[in-house]
């Protein structure tokens, strides 16, 4: 609070109640690995002093900079490498600070402490650093008469929930990151009516679903056959396309991009609908067996199994 004008014996009344009349800590949501920036801001001057504390690990030492310099001689050992302030900014009185590779142990109250060569130079403000490790991909798999939802390297716990309730307890572990993994598998048979089991894991920070269509059979010609996807409602962000589930025929990870065809497939793949359909030609007996669609936006992926069959055309030898 900058407070020109006010008489000195006033002055340090004030300075008596500062901690009571601090403000809330600031929130500041992080990304489990990636970079982020913890803000920090003062009067700015000479003589600079700044110290960033972790005070829910023990007041650990994160970075401190005096003297026109970092000293990271007593920096805690899981900061090192990973700290650094804005310098060419210091003089302006910004001690912002920023923390790479960011771990869920990262999690916590930070106090950022400025002191400069005034008489109300010094400073405290305080971080509320939340980690996230958002759901990035949900899988969704049927072997035999078992359907598996799961999904990994989550935190904080998520929670997974299938469209139609059934009586199943997900399965969580937790890594040695801290992180969740979650997984939920139901039974069923050929008598259920359900054509679609569509399961959905989500936590605080975003939530991603997968939709599994039940499996049909069609048959194909050797020359050329086309094979359906079911396309989702929502503007698609890529594709993908397997061979007895493993064995990749052609990706697509962005809209603007084009496909990639794998070279095992480059004679087959003839085409691509813009609905993720795939036209295959000149097919051996070898290319019978599961064909796998996958596709994806932002929020949602969408999975289709298509067990082909292929009929030689009249005329061909064996």
């Amino acid at each position: 609070m900058k407070m020109t004008g006010i008489k000195c014996v006033v002055f340090v009344v004030v300075l008596t109640f500062l901690p009571s009349l601090a403000s809330e800590d600031v929130e500041v949501s992080c990304v489990f690995m990636e970079s982020c920036i913890l803000p920090c801001s003062f009067q700015g001057g000479s003589d600079t002093v700044i110290h960033w504390i972790q005070e829910t690990a023990g007041n650990t030492l994160v970075h401190s900079y005096y003297h026109n310099q970092d000293q990271l001689a007593k920096q805690g050992q899981r900061f090192k490498k990973r700290t650094s302030l804005f310098k060419d900014q210091i003089s302006r009185g910004n001690a912002t600070l920023q923390l790479t590779g960011v771990e869920v142990e990262d999690q916590g109250r930070y106090k950022c402490y400025t002191s400069i060569n005034t008489l109300n130079g010094n400073k405290e403000s305080f971080i509320n650093l939340i980690v996230d490790a958002p759901v990035c991909k949900v899988d969704i798999e049927q072997v035999d008469y078992r359907v598996t939802c799961s999904s990994e390297g989550i935190y904080p716990e998520p929670e997974l929930t299938w469209s139609t309730p059934f009586n199943t307890t997900p399965t969580v572990q937790k890594t040695e990151h801290q992180l969740y993994n979650i997984s939920s598998s139901l039974n069923v048979s050929d008598s259920v009516t359900d054509l679609v089991y569509s399961c959905t894991v989500s936590t605080r920070r975003n939530w991603r679903r997968a939709t599994l269509f039940k499996p049909t059979s069609i048959s194909g010609s050797d020359t050329e056959t086309t094979i359906p996807c079911t396309s989702a409602n929502t503007p698609l962000t890529g594709f993908i396309w397997r061979f007895n589930h493993s064995q990749i025929i052609l990706n697509q990870t962005r809209t603007d991009i084009p496909y990639t065809v794998s070279k095992e497939w480059r004679q087959q793949v003839k085409s691509v609908s813009e609905s993720g359909s795939i036209t295959l030609q000149d097919l051996s007996s070898d290319r019978e067996g599961i064909y796998t669609c996958e596709l994806s936006n932002e929020q949602e992926t969408i999975i289709t199994n298509t067990v082909l069959r292929i009929e030689k055309s009249q005329g061909k030898s064996a």
